[in-house]
This record gives C-alpha cells, structure tokens and sequence, in this order.
C-alpha cells in the first residue's frame, strides 16, 4: 500500500482535500499569518522547497511547505492542519529513509531557518532543530567543545537526536541523545512546551530515542557538550575473502576495547574494512589494532592512522562519493537496519548472507561502553546493551534496477540473519518494509511511548505509516 492509499485510508487525508481542498481563501488566510513563506502547487520555488535529501520522492506533492520562520508559523501550521485533516510533517535535513518528511497531499514544515547554535560559557549548546551536524561541529569546534553526534555533515540535528544518535565517540560519552537537557515543541494542541526532566518529564524521556515526528514538532534543543580533544582516525583494509574472519575477529576483540575507542565496518561482496576513532594516542592505538589484525589472521591489505580533531574526523568519516546512489548534494538509495544483541555463533553463514545480493553493503557501528551504561528504560533508546548496530544500504537509481528492486535486496538480508539479531532495528534507519517494526524500532519502550503519543496527540494530527500515534478513523468532507 503506497502512502497516498494509506493516509486516504486512515482518514488523515479527506477525500476531497486531493481534488482542492482546503479552499483557496484559507490558504491565503494562513500565509498572511506566516513570518516565513508558504510554498503551494505552481508557485515559483515549490519544486525546490518539497525536496528532502532523497530523489527517489521527488514525485511527492505536499499540498504546501510552509518554511517557518518562528515558532508561530510552527503554530498556524499545526492548527491549519488539525482544523482541515491533513498530514503534517517537520523536515529538519530531509533524510527519512522512506521520504516520511515529504508528506503526499499535506503539510511540510521545513524547519531550515531554525539553525541557530548558541554556545554559552558553561558549554551548554543551544540548538535550533534545523541546524545541520556540520555546521553544529564547526561551531562547536571554535568554541573548544564537542557534541557526540552523527558523522554526515548534513543530517540535520532534530531527527539524529530525537531517534537517539550514534556517533564516532558515542562509546565514550554516549548518544547524543543522552546530551539533551531540554527541547522546546509544538504539540498537536498548538502549545510550545519546553520540556526537560522537571518539565512535562514523560515527553522529555519520548523525545530521547522515540523517533522524529512522533510527539510534535520540535524546533530547538538545549545540549550538554565535552572539550574538545585529539582525535586519531584508523582504517584496515583487508584483502577480499577476510569478511568472515573479520567479523568474527571484531566481535570477539571490541568488548574489550576501552570506551576512548569507537570502532565502525564495512562489508561487501568485494570489501572488509574496518576504521574508528581513538581519544588517545597513536603508539596506544597502535597495539590495539595490532590485537585486532592478530585475531583476523590475515595482514591487512591498507592500513593508515592519523591525529586529528573531533572536527577533522567527522569530516573524514562524511565520505560523500563512498555513499551508494549519491549525486551532488541529495542521494538515490534505501536502507534498513538491525542490532546486534550478541556475538554471532557462525560470522561465515552471517556473511554469506550480508554478500549475497552483490549492491548490498553493511555498515556496521560498535556501541557498548557509555552507551550501555544507561538502563534500557531511562531513555526511549531501547537498544542500551547491544554490541553493534548493522545497517544495510543499496543504491536505487534506475541504472540499480530501482527501489523496488533494492528493497527485495535488502529485505532478503534483513530477514535472513539469525536469532543474535532477533526483532531489532534503529529507528533513524526507517524502513517501511520492516516486519513488526513498532517492537524492533522501541522495544521494552513501545507500550510507554504509546502512552505518551495518545497523551500529547489523541487526534493522530503527527500519524504516519509508522508513527506512535493512532491514524484517524474518520474522513472529513469538508468545513474547517
């Protein structure tokens, strides 16, 4: 079922409203209400504004962008939409696997021009929700700090942090979303809440690791952040045919690594190469990936290190032209995930099935350390004691066979794994295919967030095809 079919389906989009509905008067009367700009069908600039980072749904057409200027336009758009039963969805940096920000026959609240990064004295980083990680480290950098965060110069802060955020040093200081001290949202009622541990607490803990778009629109966060340090980027390259050896050697060895080391893989039929970060130094660094090569038992192939800033590594790690199906600045591929809980009994049977289909790579994220240090429960993150997160990529243009194609490819490697990956998943990889995905994504925490989404939002004005909150079982005709 495509979206489109879906939302008609559900009631969050009225029949009518596909063939013109709202009327055109209201929508002129929400665009006088707005401080930023409002993008509709045929206005000049609205192909450019619809777009998310993803090609692959370019043919979506929101019914309008709204390009909120201040936290009020976030408001008339949450009350536009509610009043006139249409889906509404915050783009922040517009990489939803599935497009879930380009919302078909609704509302985008394009949340660029929220992109201010206040550092104050005591470290604190005050973050608009449309800042991108790039930006954020640069500006972070100048002033001596550091916020544990992704490594993709253009993700955008709002859904890396509220889906927890894996990051290069997160084994020593945590997810970003363990940084978060306060957010300021919109909720479905149109109020702006700042919600923290004292305040409205059951929202604060969904906003860290209950997945973008699910509670409200948040338009800023407020972080804690660590100094800055020296930074030793690593990458081994191994000759092709070590993948299993690899694999097996890497779960047996990273346990036992010190929190100061992050390590990450890479798999494919043709690659086994593994690179990370290291907060100490070179010679140490060096016996440990010495240990590593030892248990492989293969020499590698490449083998480089070199001392840098948190800064310089996210930036060697933002590797645009190693990225399947990337053109310019936006990008053509599909992705879907699962954890690792445990080590794997049989790392050969688990290769054969992350190289069998030959466009099909495997991103592989260690976490333990700090991230495991915090229960299961005390944050929306569910997946606190996993070894690593596995994340499957395939490049979708045409020349690829296309989406459809790519994800048959992914979901034959997603289900064929075993019982160490169990019903798991990382929500900021959303894959619209994933089996039981509500219990992969949160897990322990689903029944809780449940809770919380009918809370804030009873009318489902944020559902989505796998959103908390509870489609609308109504289709309005008409009125306002």
């Amino acid at each position: 079922m495509d979206r489109r079919a879906f939302l008609r389906i559900s009631g969050a989009v009225p029949v009518a409203g596909l063939a013109g509905w709202p009327p055109p008067d209201d929508w002129e009367r929400l665009r006088k209400r707005l401080s930023g700009p409002l993008f509709r069908p045929g206005d000049a600039g609205y192909p450019e504004a619809k777009q998310g980072f993803f090609t692959l749904y370019d043919d979506r057409m929101p019914a309008a962008v709204v390009g909120a200027a201040r936290v009020e336009d976030v408001q008339a758009a949450v009350g536009f939409a509610a009043r006139h039963r249409l889906p509404i969805a915050a783009r922040s940096g517009g990489h939803s696997y599935p497009g879930y920000s380009t919302v078909d026959g609704g509302i985008v609240v394009d949340l660029s021009r929220f992109s201010g990064i206040d550092v104050r004295p005591d470290g604190r980083a005050a973050i608009g929700a449309g800042a991108r990680l790039g930006p954020i480290a640069a500006t972070l950098a100048a002033a001596g700090r550091v916020l544990p965060a992704g490594s993709c110069d253009s993700v955008g802060i709002a859904g890396l942090t509220l889906g927890g955020g894996v990051g290069l040093v997160d084994r020593k200081h945590g997810l970003t979303c363990d940084h978060l001290e306060a957010a300021r949202i919109v909720t479905a009622d149109g109020r702006v809440r700042t919600v923290s541990r004292a305040a409205e607490p059951d929202l604060f803990w969904a906003l860290r690791g209950g997945g973008g778009g699910n509670f409200g629109i948040v338009t800023g966060f407020t972080f804690s952040t660590v100094p800055i340090a020296d930074v030793v980027t690593f990458k081994l390259i191994f000759p092709p045919g070590t993948q299993a050896a690899l694999l097996a050697a890497w779960q047996e060895w990273l346990p036992g690594m010190p929190d100061e080391l992050w390590s990450g893989a890479y798999l494919d039929a043709g690659a086994a190469e593994t690179n990370g970060t290291f907060l100490g130094t070179e010679s140490r660094l060096k016996a440990l990936l010495d240990d590593l090569v030892r248990r492989v038992g293969t020499p590698p192939a490449g083998r480089e290190a070199r001392l840098t800033d948190h800064l310089g590594a996210m930036r060697s790690f933002d590797d645009h032209e190693a990225r399947p199906g990337v053109v310019a600045n936006r990008a053509a591929y599909v992705g879907t995930s699962r954890m690792l809980l445990r080590p794997v009994t049989d790392p050969a049977a688990v290769v054969e099935v992350l190289t069998r289909a030959p466009r099909v790579g495997t991103l592989i994220d260690s976490a333990g350390g700090a991230i495991a240090r915090v229960g299961a429960r005390e944050t929306a993150f569910p997946h606190r004691s996993a070894l690593a997160s596995f994340q499957f990529l395939h490049g979708a243009e045409p020349v690829d066979g296309g989406e459809a194609e790519a994800r048959r490819a992914l979901a034959a490697v997603r289900d064929g794994l075993g019982p160490e990956f169990g019903t798991t998943g990382y929500v900021n990889y959303l894959d619209p295919d994933m089996p039981d995905w509500a219990r992969a994504y949160y897990g322990v925490n689903l029944p809780r967030l449940r809770a919380v989404a009918r809370k804030y939002d009873p009318r489902g004005i944020f559902a989505f095809p796998q959103g908390l909150s509870a489609p609308r079982s109504t289709v309005h005709m008409g009125g306002s």
